[in-house]
């Protein structure tokens, strides 16, 4: 299983928030280059960076400090916030971008996902954030009323194969993941899952890796120290 710990941007600063929240917002490391390095020096091989200004309002801010990260700390970027057009996909492809996350174009606009898909294949991965099992957009601020589960097939059927998946109330919460909604998850789609939000230790690592899940997010679990990420790439297996 991959472990793809966790950098959100905003104003070019690497941040937390609490279950999306923006008001919750706090300042968590120095240098998004620096904490990048530092997650390779643990053996991880992914990261995951999210623009949250794009995520919010589709203008993204970050663009430099994301070419930072891909181009000089030696690990594979998985990116999403503000990639709502093929404009959007080339720019970050063009930053070194290895994966690109649509979010909530994907709800808004399943045929641009398709197009993204034929374009450039299992480097397009679709986020689905829900609250209550319904997915949520524009930065988790905007209802979609669509169930996650009816949602993801629509994706499978289209041509998605990775999902990332957030239950916005675990998110920032250091609860554990939600592992009701990941396992039916799992049963209804065939995609590779990465679990999102909620990761607390590394024991839930070890349990996610368990479940045969694609890749696990670690984010703030990792900021205050209550995940050793050396160990949890150790357990967690083959980083490819």
């Amino acid at each position: 299983m991959i472990v793809l710990p966790a950098i959100d941007l905003k104003d070019h600063q690497v941040v937390r928030l609490r279950k999306g929240e923006f008001h919750t917002v706090h300042r968590v490391a120095e240098d998004p280059l620096q904490t990048a390095r530092a997650f390779a020096a643990a053996g991880a091989k992914y990261i995951h960076m999210v623009d949250l200004d794009g995520a919010r309002s589709g203008a993204r801010k970050n663009e430099a400090e994301v070419r930072a990260v891909a181009e000089h700390s030696g690990l594979k970027v998985e990116l999403g916030g503000g990639l709502r057009t093929l404009a959007d996909l080339e720019a970050a492809d063009a930053m070194g971008v290895t994966r690109m996350v649509i979010g909530s174009a994907a709800v808004s606009d399943p045929d641009f996902v398709r197009a993204a898909v034929e374009r450039y294949g299992e480097r397009i991965a679709v986020g689905i954030d829900a609250r209550d099992g319904v997915v949520k957009t524009a930065g988790w601020e905007d209802s979609s009323g669509l169930d996650y589960l009816d949602f993801a097939a629509s994706m499978e059927q289209i041509g998605v194969k990775i999902v990332i998946f957030t239950d916005i109330e675990t998110d920032g919460m250091l609860t554990g993941p939600s592992w009701d909604r990941l396992e039916s998850l799992q049963r209804k789609i065939t995609c590779r899952i990465i679990a999102s939000g909620g990761v607390s230790s590394n024991e839930d690592i070890r349990r996610l890796r368990d479940m045969g899940l694609y890749g696990a997010i670690v984010g703030k679990a990792y900021y205050t120290g209550a995940v050793d990420l050396a160990l949890a790439v150790k357990e967690a297996g083959e980083q490819c």
